[in-house]
C-alpha cells in the first residue's frame, strides 16, 4: 500500500486564486483604499529572511501590498511595544504580523497579545482565539497553520465526524487551535487526544489514530510502525538535517566544506508512506498551505474593515 499524496502546492494555489478574484471585486469597489499587510522584523535573522520573501512575493501576486518595518535588534521591550500599537492604529494598515524569532530581551506573547485583534493577521490575539472555544461563533481569523492542517484534512473527502484524531505537539499556534478546530460542531466533531513531552507511550496513541497531526519540530519523532494502517497522516514538522550517502555519511558541498542539508518534517515519510492513506510531504505539504492561508486572513481583515 502506498499513500495518497496531500498535495499541499496544489491547495495553496486554489485557496490564492479564491483570494486574489474576491480581493479584486473589493479593491474595485473601495477605490479609496488597498489591502496591506504590514510585517515587524527585529534584527536580521537568515530564516526569518526567507519567509519574509515568500510573504512579499505571495502578496504581491495577488495584488496585497506588502512593507517591512525593520528594527534594531537592540530595542527595548517597550519600544517594540510601542511601535507596533503606533502600527496598529494607523488606519491604513489592514494586518500586521510580528517576525519571529524575536531577541532574548523581548517577550514574544506579550507583544503578540497586543495587537489589536482585528489587525491580527496570524490569528493569534487573545480575542481570536478565544472564539475557537465557541461552536456557534466563527473566528473572523485563526492560526495560519493550524488553518493549513485542516485545508489538508479537508482535501482527502473524509468525514472527521468521530474519527480518533491524535495531535502530537500543544502549541498556541498548531496543537491547540486544530483540537478546538476538530470540536468546532455540536454533531461532527472528532474525537482528539493532544499528546506532548509529557505523554506516556506515545506509540500506544499514534497507532490507533486514524488522523495523526505531529507539529513538534523534531525530525524522525514518527516512524512507520508508529502510525496505524490507512491512517490520514498531517505533518507540520520543518526540520533541516544532513543529507547523507547511501553508506550513511554527510554528503560534503564542495564549495563551503560543509554538509548539505535538506528539509524534513517530524515523519519517517519513506516509512509512513507505505502504511498511511493519505500523508502530506515535506516540503510541499502544510508550509505551502500555511503562506496562503495568511493571504486568506488578510482578506477576511479587509473585507470587515472596508464593510465598517
Amino acid at each position: 500500500m502506498s499513500a495518497k499524496i496531500i498535495d499541499g502546492n496544489k491547495i495553496a494555489e486554489e485557496i490564492k486564486f479564491k483570494v486574489k478574484s474576491e480581493l479584486t471585486v473589493l479593491k474595485e469597489n473601495n477605490k479609496n483604499t488597498k489591502p496591506v499587510l504590514v510585517a515587524i522584523q527585529v534584527g536580521d535573522n537568515p530564516a526569518s529572511r526567507v519567509y519574509i520573501k515568500n510573504q512579499k512575493a505571495s502578496c504581491e501576486e495577488i495584488g496585497i501590498e506588502y512593507n517591512l518595518k525593520q528594527l534594531d535588534n537592540s530595542i527595548t521591550e517597550n519600544d517594540l511595544i510601542n511601535e507596533t500599537q503606533k502600527i496598529c492604529k494607523d488606519p491604513s494598515v489592514t494586518g500586521i504580523i510580528l517576525q519571529m524569532p524575536l531577541p532574548p530581551q523581548i517577550n514574544a506573547k506579550k507583544v503578540q497579545m497586543l495587537i489589536s485583534p482585528d489587525k491580527d493577521v496570524e490569528g493569534i490575539s487573545p480575542i481570536n482565539l478565544g472564539k475557537l472555544l465557541y461552536s456557534d461563533i466563527k473566528p473572523l481569523v485563526a492560526p495560519c497553520t493550524a488553518l493549513s492542517v485542516m485545508e489538508c484534512i479537508k482535501s482527502t473527502g473524509e468525514q472527521i465526524k468521530g474519527k480518533e484524531v491524535v495531535i502530537v505537539g500543544h502549541s498556541e499556534i498548531v496543537g491547540k487551535p486544530v483540537c478546538l478546530m476538530l470540536l468546532s460542531s455540536v454533531m461532527e466533531s472528532a474525537t482528539p487526544t493532544v499528546c506532548h513531552i509529557a505523554s506516556k507511550e506515545l506509540s500506544y496513541h499514534t497507532k490507533r489514530a486514524e488522523i495523526l497531526i505531529v507539529a513538534v519540530g523534531k525530525a524522525g519523532l514518527i516512524k512507520g510502525n508508529m502510525i496505524k494502517e490507512g491512517a490520514i497522516v498531517i505533518d507540520v514538522g520543518i526540520n533541516r538535517v544532513p543529507l547523507k550517502d547511501e553508506n550513511g555519511n554527510p554528503v560534503i558541498d564542495e564549495k563551503s566544506g560543509k554538509p548539505k542539508m535538506k528539509t524534513v518534517g517530524d515523519v519517517v515519510f519513506d516509512e509512513a508512506v507505505n502504511i498511511a492513506g493519505y500523508i502530506t510531504p515535506v516540503p510541499g505539504g502544510t508550509g505551502a498551505v500555511t503562506t496562503s492561508i495568511l493571504l486568506q486572513n488578510l482578506l477576511s481583515l479587509y473585507k470587515t474593515q472596508v464593510n465598517s
